[in-house]
Order: C-alpha cells, then sequence, then structure tokens
C-alpha cells in the first residue's frame, strides 16, 4: 500500500521589498576617513538638506530609522580624527553613509518549519496559530531566519497572514556569564585546550563575563605579540564566547517582521534550516528550540537557538565528538530521563543519539539507512520527529538518481526510538513539473511539521527556491508505516 500527501496550492515566493539595515563596511580605514572627511566638510545647511532626502526616501521602509543611524555613527566613531561636538543631523548623516539596505529574501524563502505559537488568545473556535520559520537566502548567498504567522482552521484549512513590509533586526547582546567548567570543556572539545588556554584562563572566576575574557587574553597576547600559536588560541577562545549571545526584539514589532541574520564568526556566510520544535521538559516548562547550520564560507557549525516567546532568543554552540554534519533534529521531550536527537553525521544514514546535557553530544547509534531506490544517495530527517499513540513519526528526505530529493516517512518506537517500527517504500512527496524549476532543481524539503486532528500538515520547499503546504490524513499514513493498511494505493488529505 502507498500513500501520497495532497498540495494545497499555497505558495510563499521571495520578496524583494522586505529590507532590513546592514552596515556598510568598506573594509579600508583610508576609504572610511576620506568619506568622513568628505561628510564633514558640508556646510550645516548641506547636511540638513542631504539629511532630508535620505529620511524623506528611506524613512517610509524601516522602522526606527535614525535610531539605527544613531546606532552607527557611534560604531564609526572611532574613525574620527578629533573630540569635536558633531550636530545631531550630522552624525546621522554619517550614520547613513555608513549603512545600507540588504534584501533578505531576494533569491530565496525556503526549508521551512512550523511550530505552534505559545500565544493561542483570541483565535476563533476550531483554529490553532502557527509560527513559521523560514530560510531567507539575498545577495551572497547569505541565508536568515525569516518568520511568518498563520492560522488552521477546523477543517485544516491554512490561512497565512499577509506579512508586514518592515523588517527589524534585534538587538544583539554577548552572552551575560560564561561558566567556567562548560566553557573550558567546549574548548577541550574544540582540541583548543592547552597550556596556552590555561594561561589565558588564568585568574577568571568560576562565572565570567565575555568582556572580562576578552581582558585577560587581549592582556596575554600583548605579552607574546607576533606568536602565531598564542594567536591562534586567542581567536579560537573569542570566536567560542562570540558564538554564544543572545538576541532580542521590540515587543511592539510583529512576529514577522523579526528577523535573525548571522552574527557570530560561524555564522558569516549563514543560518541554514533552522529546526524548530516545541519541547516540553520534565517540570513541564515548554521552550522553543531550532537546531540549525551556521556556515562561515568554509566550514558548517551545527547550533542551538532557544527562545520561550520568539522576543528573546539565546544562541549556544553545540560540542561533543558527534557533533558533526547537518541535519540535527530534537525530539520534543526527554526520553528515559535523556536528551535526543536525530543526527546525520556521515552525510547518508539517519542516526540517533543520547545526552544527558542539551549542549553535549559525545555517541551516536545508527538506525535507518538508505535501503530504496528514491534514497539510494542520501538519507535525512525533515525535522523533529512528531508524538503519535503509534510511535515517533519522522518525517525523512531521500536523494535519488539526478540528485532528485524526495519526502518520505519513518515511524519509530515511543519508548526505545532506535526501533523502526515501519517506514514508506514509496515518497509521500515529489516535485512535480511545477516545483522542479528553480534555485536547485527537483528538490522538495522540509524542516518540520505539525499534526492538526487527522492532518499531518508538511510545509515544504520547491526547488530552493519557494515554499508551499501538503497534507496527509494521519491515521491513514500511520496505517501504512504499521503495516495495517489494504493493498490499494491511497491519497489522502485536503487541497486549497
Amino acid at each position: 500500500m502507498s500513500i501520497r500527501a495532497t498540495r494545497t496550492g499555497i505558495v510563499l515566493r521571495p520578496d524583494p521589498t522586505r529590507v532590513l539595515f546592514r552596515p556598510f563596511d568598506l573594509g579600508n580605514t583610508m576609504r572610511t576617513l576620506k568619506i568622513i572627511a568628505r561628510v564633514n566638510a558640508m556646510t550645516e545647511g548641506e547636511v540638513a538638506q542631504k539629511l532630508i532626502e535620505v529620511v524623506r526616501e528611506f524613512g517610509s521602509r524601516h522602522h526606527k530609522l535614525e535610531r539605527y543611524l544613531l546606532n552607527r555613527f557611534d560604531q564609526m566613531r572611532p574613525h574620527l580624527l578629533t573630540d569635536e561636538v558633531l550636530s545631531p543631523e550630522r552624525m546621522l548623516l554619517l550614520g547613513a553613509y555608513f549603512t545600507m539596505e540588504y534584501s533578505l529574501e531576494s533569491a530565496a524563502l525556503f526549508n521551512p518549519s512550523m511550530v505552534w505559537h505559545p500565544d493561542q488568545s483570541n483565535v476563533p473556535p476550531g483554529f490553532k496559530r502557527f509560527i513559521l520559520s523560514l530560510r531567507a537566502t539575498g545577495e551572497g548567498h547569505i541565508s536568515s531566519i525569516s518568520f511568518r504567522m498563520g492560522y488552521i482552521d477546523q477543517d485544516s484549512k491554512i490561512i497565512l497572514r499577509k506579512p508586514s513590509r518592515y523588517v527589524t533586526s534585534p538587538d544583539i547582546m554577548p552572552n551575560p556569564i560564561f561558566y567556567r567548567g562548560s566553557f573550558e570543556r567546549k574548548l577541550y572539545e574544540l582540541r583548543l585546550s592547552n597550556s596556552i588556554t590555561e594561561k589565558m584562563m588564568f585568574g577568571l572566576g568560576e562565572e565570567f563575563t565575555q568582556q572580562e575574557l576578552e581582558a585577560t587574553v587581549k592582556r596575554i597576547t600583548s605579552q607574546y605579540r607576533y606568536n602565531a600559536e598564542y594567536e591562534t588560541i586567542a581567536g579560537g577562545i573569542l570566536a567560542l564566547a562570540r558564538s554564544n549571545y543572545e538576541l532580542h526584539f521590540d515587543n511592539d514589532e510583529s512576529l514577522d517582521e523579526r528577523c535573525i541574520f548571522p552574527t557570530s564568526p560561524n555564522e558569516t556566510n549563514g543560518i541554514e534550516d533552522a529546526r524548530f520544535v516545541q519541547f516540553t521538559d520534565d517540570n513541564g516548562e515548554v521552550t522553543y528550540y531550532a537546531t540549525y547550520t551556521a556556515y562561515n564560507g568554509r566550514v558548517t557549525f551545527p547550533q542551538l537557538l532557544a527562545t520561550t516567546d520568539f522576543i528573546h532568543f539565546r544562541i549556544s554552540t553545540l560540542n561533543g565528538a558527534e557533533v558533526q554534519n547537518k541535519g540535527m533534529a530534537l525530539f520534543p521531550r526527554k526520553i528515559n530521563g535523556r536528551y535526543a536527537m536525530l543526527s546525520r553525521q556521515d552525510g547518508e544514514n539517519i542516526y540517533l543519539m543520547y545526552s544527558d546535557d542539551l549542549y553535549f553530544w559525545q555517541a551516536k547509534e545508527l538506525i535507518v539507512k538508505p535501503t530504496y531506490h528514491w534514497e539510494y544517495v542520501q538519507l535525512g530527517n525533515c525535522g523533529s520527529p512528531i508524538e503519535t499513540e503509534s510511535g515517533w513519526l519522522v518525517l525523512t528526505h531521500g536523494v535519488g538518481a539526478m540528485r532528485k530529493y524526495s519526502i518520505g516517512a519513518v515511524l519509530l518506537d515511543l519508548e526505545d526510538p532506535s526501533k523502526v517500527i515501519g517506514r514508506l517504500k514509496e515518497p509521500l512527496l515529489s516535485p512535480d513539473e511545477n516545483e522542479r524549476e528553480g534555485y536547485v532543481p527537483n528538490v522538495v524539503y522540509s524542516c518540520g511539521g505539525l499534526i492538526h486532528h487527522d492532518n499531518l500538515i508538511i510545509p515544504y520547499a520547491m526547488a530552493d527556491y519557494a515554499s508551499s503546504f501538503a497534507v496527509v490524513n494521519v491515521p491513514d499514513l500511520l496505517q501504512v508505516l504499521t503495516g495495517a493498511g489494504k493493498a490499494e494505493e491511497v491519497a489522502v488529505g485536503i487541497s486549497g
């Protein structure tokens, strides 16, 4: 018996009009000084007139334009040659010359993940509010996390809210406190633990701030100037610290205005494929986690994002011998008292991992290998496992001939997810003629779906360009996975 998902016909395409502020950094001190000198040579009247033009042209495209321009001026202040007090207008204009617009989704809007919204107040009866995260890709193929919001009604019809015209980056805050034991353990995992590290960590307490760490690292490296080994260790220590940070959005910004743009050294070339999951701890506390891939242009790093309200986010590095490759997906609760994660360390098989510490993963177990023709090249998850009465429902992606991506499903035992109860021999979803053309042809891909009533909602990417939704009836799907179905082919779901 085979089963197919039903497409809804909804398509989310990238919108190049959604732009946000980014620093315009020339990377050249002499050119920077020349620009500052030219602006400072303008009369106050010329400054005022030019600032009016900037505000008139760009003010309606952004929230809080003046606040950003002043912040940008403060970042450029060290380049000023004197301590002369400048007029507010000149400070704003200088900030504008070192600011640019960035169209975060001009190239693609894909690889979606769905979770239920933490606020379900004022929702019509039978409706449920959801959050959709997407990988937005713009100039330079830099990826960030974008959000949309919508509802699913009593008939499992998907209703997406039109996004705001505005996009805003959050305030970025260093991790307020580092714990020495955990930090040193991460350094050890990164092979940055030696006598030089001990010197750089000497004098720090059991708890310390990033500023305290930077001060002691600077002091030690200044004593061993031009020593390449000391500079390498110092760079690694500071990169680790700067890869653990926090983000905060203003409460008055709607969810779809919030954008998580690459910030840390690990992320300079993108934040990719966030797999969000609503995690419920043993004490009943709910946290939304997202495993994602940080990319610095050369190497990928699995990282973890955490939030309870989608306003404040905490970003942390993942460490351990088995934190490798892409596609890590956290289970929505602990299993037998331990955290559990799906992964794909070798690029082609699905593994199961357990850990007592959410941030350290040391062991793995192979549970699913490519078996069917549509997954011979590669197999991986399409988001976090979904708990059902019959077992853990895992959406998978398989890669077959001509590098064609399809979406399938696997069912794992609730108490022992290393046991595979069933898997689909044929895909739930493969690219049709309308989905084959895009940035990467012949790809359908998801980072996580939801069950609403008896329907599995699958948000999915179309050729790494746009996104859509498909639906499949859960009882019918579980019937096939458990081997209780009939021999005939079934096509189920809704269309919209």
